[in-house]
């Protein structure tokens, strides 16, 4: 068995705890509260049995992701008043599309930096999870480090895998860490080819920064107190330099990303590159994995039915 979690447990954990706080009352309600709660944990973590071998592809290409989902990344300035995280979540789309058969990967960095799919011929599963992307809470966010980036991506890339390599890194280059960008060029010994996606514009943008029990249309500006304590309008701006340096350093293309045919001759150069690999190596046989997930949300429903009758039944 193993798990597959929608959202980050850590996230999931908190609303849970969020959710049990506000205790209702009434011993039931109360224990009903508790149960349903549980049962939403359970269903997030994704359970999945193994469910007998299946037909794969070893994949002879890497397909890397390295997505910045900081709050600067929320700011509206693509290609009018665009957000540039929407456009790199279609972008990210387009480039999985271009490669059938390629192995994929997706890292992002925000407070932490993590490794939210591993590599996998899921390309799915990949397109989801970007999709997923939405910044960390404005009370939550402490600031890009393209730093831990760096060096997260050293431990991973640094494995046995003998694939043909293609990185992706996808950012705005600003920093507010105050942290001075160190050198990624330790790692272009890990990287056969790829491109650095720089987006947002040299004049800014404000962004709206998306709490997690909040819905994206509630969204309201970010401000800060300037040193005379007056609220200003945060606005991002990208760094260019900083993603330049990253894309020399790695030994590969910078490309502003202004719509997304800025990436189209990259994408046919790769292609290229890696059909002369035949992307693919003969099929085997791997586990295979079934969800289980909806075993739990048949208890679900009937607190919530138990729930609705029993509150009914009172408010009669």
């Amino acid at each position: 068995m193993i798990i597959n979690p929608i959202i980050p447990i850590w996230v999931m954990a908190i609303i849970c705890i969020l959710f049990l706080l506000v205790k209702r009352k009434g011993k039931m309600n109360y224990v009903r509260q508790i149960l349903i709660v549980i049962l939403l944990f359970v269903i997030n973590l994704r359970f999945m049995v193994r469910d007998g071998d299946v037909p794969s592809v070893m994949p002879k290409v890497d397909v890397v992701f390295v997505v910045d989902n900081t709050l600067s990344m929320l700011a509206e300035d693509y290609n009018g008043k665009g957000r540039r995280v929407d456009a790199v979540k279609a972008d990210c789309q387009y480039i999985v599309e271009q490669f059938p058969g390629a192995s994929f990967s997706l890292v992002t960095f925000d407070n932490t930096v993590q490794r939210r799919v591993p590599y996998t011929v899921d390309a799915n599963m990949v397109i989801e999870t970007i999709g997923t992307l939405r910044g960390p809470s404005e009370y939550s966010a402490k600031g890009t480090s393209f730093n831990e980036a760096m060096e997260f991506m050293g431990k991973m890339l640094d494995d046995d895998r003998n694939n043909y390599r293609i990185v992706f890194f996808i950012s705005d280059g600003e920093i507010v860490s105050g942290d001075p960008l160190k050198s990624y060029s330790g790692l272009s010994k890990f990287v056969d080819e790829g491109a650095v996606l720089g987006y947002g514009t040299a004049k800014g943008a404000p962004m709206k920064p998306i709490d997690y029990m909040e819905d994206e249309k509630d969204a309201t500006y970010l401000y800060y107190d300037d040193a005379d304590y007056n609220q200003k309008l945060a606005i991002s701006k990208i760094d260019e330099g900083n993603l330049k340096s990253i894309a020399s350093d790695l030994g590969v293309d910078y490309i502003h990303m202004e719509k997304q045919s800025d990436v189209h001759s990259k994408i046919k150069e790769l292609q290229k590159k890696s059909s002369d690999l035949d992307m693919t190596e003969d099929m085997e046989s791997k586990e295979g994995y079934a969800d289980i997930y909806y075993w739990f949300v048949i208890p679900l429903l009937l607190l919530f039915v138990w729930d609705y009758v029993s509150t009914k039944k009172k408010v009669a």
